[in-house]
């Protein structure tokens, strides 16, 4: 992996462009890790990611110079994890891991069980940002506002895969299952930490592009589930 320093930049760049960054990527690059002026540094964002250099420290931010572009957008997977809300340790630990695994949307599901019912937004933004920067993925991920699982249900993409991790199912066949999907997401869904009532679960399989999958014999804490998932998906993803 590379040492360059990588920091996510959201808006328009370019070559030649002389961006000042925020505050905080100021402090980090000025307190943190004492660059100084003249001394290189890598942005990125999802069209793609570019060489810069340091000019200035200014009271609005450091002052960047883009020299050139080192990489294009890239095709990643389209992946999704729709979950129920969990203890903030434990939620951030999935954040983190899954954005490093290449998910792509994090979609909070509010359950009849779900203990947990609200999540930092902001908190959660700032983590995927950095596992971004230090995974040298090229993009970051999206975090939705929580929303119930009949609202998800009804919204699920005609095209997609809703990969519902189920201890009580008894397919394992996973390959099968992606290889019928080819335009839209693959989404696994992850239920909360006391299961989906039957109510759920038959809302579950009603909706036409719903497979399960047992992902172990045990029973396994919701983190677990969601990475083991996600790390199962990418890579039968990425066999094709």
């Amino acid at each position: 992996m590379s040492s360059t320093i990588r920091l996510y930049f959201p808006d328009k760049i370019q070559s030649d462009l002389s961006p000042h960054l925020s505050k905080d990527q100021t402090h980090y690059l000025k307190d943190v890790m004492r660059l100084k002026i003249g001394d290189k540094i890598s942005i990125f964002n999802t069209s793609g990611e570019w060489n810069a250099v340091i000019k200035t420290y200014e009271k609005k931010g450091v002052k960047i110079k883009i020299t050139g572009k080192t990489r294009d957008k890239e095709n990643e997977k389209n992946i999704w994890l729709a979950f129920s809300p969990i203890k903030q340790n434990s939620l951030n630990f999935t954040i983190q891991k899954g954005t490093e695994l290449g998910v792509q949307k994090f979609i909070p599901i509010l359950a009849e069980r779900t203990i947990v019912r609200e999540i930092n937004i902001e908190r959660i933004k700032k983590i995927m940002i950095e596992a971004s920067e230090q995974s040298n993925r090229i993009s970051v991920p999206d975090i939705y506002k929580p929303e119930s699982l009949k609202n998800f249900l009804s919204q699920f993409p005609k095209k997609g895969s809703l990969i519902f991790c189920d201890i009580n199912s008894n397919q394992n066949n996973l390959k099968n299952i992606l290889e019928k999907n080819i335009d839209g997401p693959t989404c696994i869904l992850i239920g909360p930490e006391g299961d989906f009532s039957e109510n759920e679960r038959k809302m579950i399989f009603d909706l036409n592009q719903t497979s399960s999958i047992s992902l172990a014999k045990n029973i396994l804490k919701s983190e677990t589930a969601a990475l083991s998932a996600i790390t199962i998906v990418n890579y039968h993803l990425n066999l094709s």
